[in-house]
Formats: C-alpha cells, sequence, structure tokens
C-alpha cells in the first residue's frame, strides 16, 4: 500500500494552506480521508466557492501532477478516455496495401495509434496525480457510466489493448454544481464533501491571503456587506471569487473605507445580472451593514 499524501487531518489544512487553500476543519477532514482510504472526492457546492481551486490546491500540496476533464453537454468517450488516430491509421492502410487485411487490422490497433485523453492519462501516469473531472453535472449521463470502472478499481478497459490499471492510483476530485443529480452509483464509489459559503471570519481570511494590503477593517465591511447580499433573493450570488475581486478592486481604487455610494457604484464587480444590481440597491440597508 502506498504512503497517504497526508498523514493527518493538521497536516492536510497546513499544507493546504501553504498553498493558499484556506480549507475549513470539514474540507481538511475529507480531503484527509480520501488520501488514507484511496477514495474519490466528490464535491458539491455552489459556484465559486473553491472546488475547482480545492484540486489545483490538493495537486500542489501532494507535489502530484494535474490533469483536467472539463465536462459539458456532448462529452464523450473519446474526449474523456480515448480515441483512435484515425489518419494514422488510414496512412498505416495505405502504405501496406500489397499486405493482407488481417495483418494491417491487428497493426493499427496498437500504442501507436492511441490517443489518450484525461482518463486514460490519469490512470498511465507513472508519478502522482490529481485527476480533476469539472462540473459532471454539465455532462449527459452516459459519461458517469464510463467514469464507475475508473472510480471503483482505477482501471480502464480498451477492447483491443485490455484492462490497463493504475500504476499510482490518482486522486480524483469529480466537482458538481447540482444543477441535476449525479447517480447512486456514482456517489457510493465517492466520499462526499458539500462545500457552502465560508463563514465571515474564515472569509475575510481568504481575502486577506489573496489581497494581503487590504486594510482589515474594510476587509471586514466587505465580507459583512457580501454576506448581506447573499441573503438577498438573487438570480447569481457572490462567489468567494468575487469577493476577492471585490477587494482587489477597491485596493486598486485606493478605498480605505467602504461607504453606500462607492458599494453602489462597483457591485458590477460583485453582482452579473442587472436585476441582481437594482435588487440590491433598493434592498440593501447599507448604513446598517456598513456600520457593523
Amino acid at each position: 500500500m502506498s504512503t497517504p499524501a497526508f498523514v493527518s487531518v493538521d497536516d492536510a489544512r497546513d499544507r493546504l494552506g501553504a498553498t493558499g487553500y484556506l480549507a475549513s476543519e470539514d474540507i481538511a477532514t475529507t480531503a484527509y480521508l480520501a488520501a488514507v482510504l484511496g477514495r474519490p472526492l466528490l464535491v458539491e457546492g455552489p459556484a465559486g466557492v473553491g472546488k475547482t481551486a480545492l484540486a489545483g490546491a490538493l495537486a500542489a500540496a501532494t507535489d502530484s501532477a494535474m490533469l483536467r476533464l472539463q465536462c459539458y453537454e456532448g462529452v464523450d468517450e473519446a474526449r474523456a478516455l480515448y480515441e483512435w488516430n484515425h489518419a494514422k491509421q488510414l496512412l498505416r492502410i495505405t502504405a501496406e496495401q500489397s499486405g493482407g487485411w488481417d495483418d494491417v487490422r491487428t497493426d493499427i490497433f496498437g500504442e501507436e495509434f492511441l490517443l489518450e485523453r484525461p482518463l486514460l492519462a490519469a490512470v498511465r501516469a507513472q508519478r502522482p496525480t490529481v485527476l480533476l473531472i469539472d462540473e459532471l453535472d454539465k455532462a449527459d449521463e452516459e459519461l458517469e457510466g464510463l467514469l464507475l470502472e475508473l472510480l471503483s478499481e482505477f482501471q480502464i478497459t480498451i477492447p483491443e489493448l485490455g484492462t490497463i490499471r493504475a500504476a499510482h492510483r490518482p486522486m480524483v476530485v469529480v466537482t458538481s454544481n447540482a444543477s441535476r443529480e449525479l447517480s447512486e452509483a456514482l456517489r457510493r464509489r465517492c466520499l462526499f464533501l458539500h462545500i457552502d459559503y465560508p463563514d465571515a471570519e474564515l472569509e475575510q481570511r481568504i481575502v486577506k491571503s489573496h489581497v494581503p494590503d487590504l486594510d482589515d477593517e474594510l476587509a471586514a465591511s466587505l465580507v459583512r456587506v457580501i454576506g448581506a447580499l447573499r441573503g438577498l433573493d438573487l438570480r447569481k450570488a457572490p462567489s468567494v471569487a468575487e469577493t476577492v475581486d471585490w477587494a482587489s478592486t477597491l485596493v486598486s481604487l485606493d478605498a480605505d473605507r467602504l461607504d453606500p455610494e462607492l458599494v453602489r457604484r462597483s457591485l458590477g464587480v460583485i453582482l452579473k445580472h442587472r436585476s441582481d444590481i437594482e435588487l440590491a440597491t433598493t434592498k440593501l440597508d447599507l448604513d446598517r451593514e456598513l456600520a457593523g
């Protein structure tokens, strides 16, 4: 059995923190368990709370290579697993016109003609690897069926070549924004982690870690306003990434305090729909939120 990537929950939290990813106790604990148990990690939560960033931080914290399958409607086996290089196969067939078909047929389904995609590349990787399967809920359900063998046995079967088992079991992170329900078969194979918006104290530390020039009181005011905005019935609540963007914006504007006028002028940094900006402008009690 290989040595786990982390030796304890504290080790996971500290090493993720060293990469710039400030993990809650839940995140650190689940990351540690995924490493110790060798299980894939299914991460759900609102967009922009750090699901994808967690995979990158895990790769950096464990000195692993990073492979990513970005899912979308229509992604198929040829994009996810492997495909055959048909042009090269045709050239081989043309070059061996004098040979018999049986000889050529066995020849063109070898390694030379195989194009590996992220899932196969992760299985065949010769060094520790983190495989990110990002936004799986955007892919068709058929893709989940393709993943089951990988997620349970860490192997892939290619009919012409046989079963390929992982030399170094990759750490797999599957993310979903829950736009559709993933299958029970897939969930059974994974440890589950729900990442929600961080509490105010943690979000303030995240902001300061990314924008160290931001004044402490200004960071606290900013996080309070973000929290109040998330309490409104918005089409798209501001994410942690947008909180950091807003902090960077305020530093760029040399702002030393947050006042209602500055908030209203810069709402476009954190809200992306006209209806959300109008709702925030009319419903948010900025005097109260900024007063703390």
